[in-house]
C-alpha cells in the first residue's frame, strides 16, 4: 500500500480477516515474514494478524532519519486501509520499543499492547543500558551514537554477505548465543523460518536495520509512563542481545504494566511463547473486568 508521504509499504494479513486484529511488529533484522502462528490457528481462534515491512525493510520504502515513534503513521494508515478501527499490538526485539510507542501515542485506538524482549529508551534514567548486553550489540549502539556513518558502513558490508547467505547471521551470533538460545536456533524449523526472515529484510537494502539501530539511540518521540492501555512486557533473565534490565526499567515507568520475567530464558525464547501473547492480548473478558 502508499502512505501518504509517497512511500510504499508491504503489508501481509493472515488469519480470519472479519477476526480480532493484532498487529505485529517484526525485529530487527527481519521482515513481515518473522514468526508468527500459522493461518489456520488463527483462524480457530477468530484472529487476525496483521505484519508489514518496516521502512528500509523488505518490500517496504525507506524512511531516513525515522524515530520510534514514527511507526504510529504507518500503522494507523494500514489500519484504516483495512477499516480496523481498535487493535492490539505486540512487538519483538527490535518491534518493541515500536509497539510501546503505538501503546503510548494511539489510546484511542490500541486495546493491549505487548513488548517481548524490548530495550528501554538510550536515555533512560537510572539504567545501565549496556549492563549484561553481548559485545556485538554494545559495539553497535555505540558506533551509533558516536559514528553513524561507519554503523551504516559496517551494516551494509554485513546485509550484503547475509543476502548471499542467510546462515551467516546465525553463524555471527552463535559466538553470543546462550545455551537456551542456541536449543531454539538449532530446531530445523525455525531456523528455515529466521532464514527466510532475514533474507527478505534485508533483500532491498541494509537500511531498515541501519534506520533502526539509529533511532533505538535517539529520544524515541514519547514517554512510557504516558502509557494507559494493558502492557505485557515479557523478557528472558539470560538475554543477552536485549538485557533483562530494560524490562525491568521499562515495568518502573509503564503503570500498571504486566512484567514476566522467565529465570531460564533467553532472547529467542520469545519466539515460543508468542501464541499465549496472542491470547492475552485478546482476552476480553479480563479486559472488561
Amino acid at each position: 500500500m502508499r502512505v501518504a508521504d509517497g512511500r510504499h509499504l508491504l503489508v501481509e494479513r493472515q488469519g480470519d480477516p472479519r477476526g480480532r486484529p493484532v498487529f505485529l511488529l517484526h525485529g530487527m533484522p527481519g521482515s513481515r515474514l518473522g514468526p508468527a502462528p500459522r493461518g489456520m490457528v488463527l483462524y480457530q481462534r477468530r484472529m487476525q494478524l496483521i505484519s508489514y515491512d518496516r521502512p528500509g525493510y523488505g518490500g517496504s520504502d525507506r524512511l531516513p532519519g525515522r524515530r520510534v515513534k514514527d511507526v504510529i503513521e504507518d500503522v494507523r494508515a494500514i489500519a484504516d486501509s483495512l477499516g480496523l478501527e481498535r487493535f492490539a499490538v505486540v512487538g519483538r526485539s527490535g518491534g518493541a520499543p515500536h509497539a510501546l510507542a503505538c501503546a503510548a501515542l494511539m489510546p484511542d485506538r490500541v486495546t493491549r499492547s505487548a513488548a517481548l524482549v524490548s530495550l528501554a529508551p538510550r536515555d533512560a534514567e537510572g539504567l545501565d543500558w549496556f549492563d549484561g548486553m553481548a559485545a556485538s550489540n554494545v559495539l553497535a549502539y555505540s558506533r551509533a551514537v558516536a559514528d553513524p556513518d561507519g554503523l551504516a558502513e559496517s551494516f551494509i558490508s554485513r546485509s550484503a554477505e547475509i543476502r548471499q547467505n542467510p546462515v551467516r547471521l546465525l553463524d555471527d551470533l552463535r559466538r553470543e548465543l546462550t545455551d537456551s538460545d542456541r536449543t531454539v536456533v538449532n530446531d530445523a524449523g525455525i531456523r528455515t523460518m529466521l532464514l527466510a526472515n532475514f533474507r527478505e529484510g534485508l533483500r532491498t537494502s541494509a537500511y531498515g536495520w541501519i534506520d533502526d539501530a539509529l533511532a533505538f539511540c535517539r529520544p524515541w518521540g514519547f514517554d512510557p509512563a504516558d502509557i494507559t492501555c494493558p502492557v505485557m512486557l515479557w523478557h528472558g533473565v539470560k538475554d543477552v542481545f536485549s538485557p533483562v534490565g530494560h524490562s525491568r526499567w521499562l515495568a518502573g515507568q509503564i503503570p500498571g504494566a504486566t512484567a514476566v520475567l522467565e529465570p531460564a530464558a533467553a532472547h529467542f525464547d520469545a519466539l515460543s511463547v508468542l501464541p499465549d501473547i496472542l491470547n492475552w492480548l485478546l482476552d476480553e473478558r479480563e479486559a472488561a473486568a
